[in-house]
């Protein structure tokens, strides 16, 4: 579901806006000069670091899902509702951006475009397209659906590592406790 409205979300807001002309506005604005939908490609990673090493991410990118899927089905996770929920909001953001760093949203790059590739030729970049800023002076880089379903499943991986791992040890220690009080009673 999560690929299917990133994907989606992606091929609207681009059809929209792409390829930048001086007939198309540069951002629609949602919340005028805060919250905006703004079309840019990012051939890197995280915040655009990496630029130009697209194999190498989509390589990265099929690995992790290699590894998720064998965290979940051969060492049997798949069974912890809560990681799996939070795996597949990382995979679904994994496969999302993957489609457009193989270049399947099927956009060329337009001639004029200072900074990209020589026109006609396949866009190997990932599709983002959400614009927050507090103003032009604090501006946090465009991203996208997979981008928030990456980031939210990590944060949910995080909590399931540590947050319900310090309830079940408060809960292990009040038994043993109570056991420790029992048996000093009883002796």
């Amino acid at each position: 579901m999560g690929v299917i409205v990133d994907l989606g979300t992606k091929s609207w807001i681009f059809s929209k806006l792409w390829p930048p002309t001086p007939d198309k506005p540069t951002v629609l604005w949602l919340w005028k000069d805060h919250i905006g939908l703004q079309v840019s490609l990012n051939q890197g990673a995280v915040f655009g670091i990496g630029q130009g090493l697209v194999f190498w991410f989509a390589l990265l990118s099929v690995l992790a899902v290699l590894g998720i899927l064998y965290w979940l089905f051969i060492l049997g996770e798949a069974k912890e509702w809560y990681l799996t929920f939070a795996l597949s909001g990382i995979t679904a953001g994994i496969f999302g951006n993957l489609f457009d760093r193989l270049g399947m949203h099927g956009l060329m790059w337009p001639s004029g475009l200072l900074g990209g590739e020589p026109p006609g030729t396949p866009i190997y970049a990932v599709r983002d397209w959400i614009l927050l800023q507090w103003n032009d002076a604090w501006r946090w880089p465009n991203f996208n659906i997979a981008d928030s379903l990456l980031v939210l499943g990590a944060i949910a991986l995080l909590w399931n590592a540590y947050g319900s791992k310090s309830e079940s040890d408060c809960g292990a220690k009040a038994v043993g406790s109570t056991d420790a009080k029992e048996k000093i009673s009883n002796d």
